[in-house]
């Protein structure tokens, strides 16, 4: 099991595929909070459920001036295709190639499976690393972690 970033740290910027033809930097995200949801696979049940979850308490994580990123290592295609058909209104990023670079930066790639761990970040309006937590493969975190960070979060 890989050890996430601890709180503390400053959050490795990056630059991914959200679209085919389109990027985004965690840089474009400074002055205000981010939440990193790093998740193995577009298509698997819990991480459905789980990116479903965050669409809905998404008007939540809004209140608290927070965008949540959902990142994967599947290609910008596949998260297009998965985003539609979940009705996500959230920027899923490509971590496709090279594979997983921005989830090992993090610390939160399976190496031996060559996906991303179900691995959650808090980061503040500084760019650093407020709140961590990996949760095991199998199991959908929720939102009550993140939600107890951003209230926690410093204005």
């Amino acid at each position: 099991m890989s050890q996430v970033l601890s709180p503390g740290t400053s959050a490795p910027d990056f630059t991914l595929h959200v679209t085919p033809d389109q990027c985004l930097s965690l840089s474009e995200f400074r002055d205000r909070p981010v939440i990193l949801a790093f998740y193995p696979a577009d298509w698997s049940p819990v991480c459905g459920d789980q990116m479903v979850l965050y669409n809905q308490v998404r008007p939540e994580f809004l209140k608290h001036g927070a965008e949540v990123l959902g990142v994967s290592v599947d290609g910008a295609w596949c998260h297009q295709a998965f985003a539609k058909a979940r009705n996500l209104h959230f920027p899923l990023l490509a971590d496709f190639e090279p594979k997983g670079s921005v989830s090992k930066s993090y610390g939160a790639y399976r190496e031996g499976d060559g996906v991303s761990e179900r691995a959650l970040f808090v980061i503040d309006r500084n760019g650093v690393i407020f709140w961590s937590y990996r949760s095991p493969l199998a199991v959908n975190p929720g939102a009550d972690g993140i939600l107890n960070a951003l209230e926690r979060l410093p204005s």
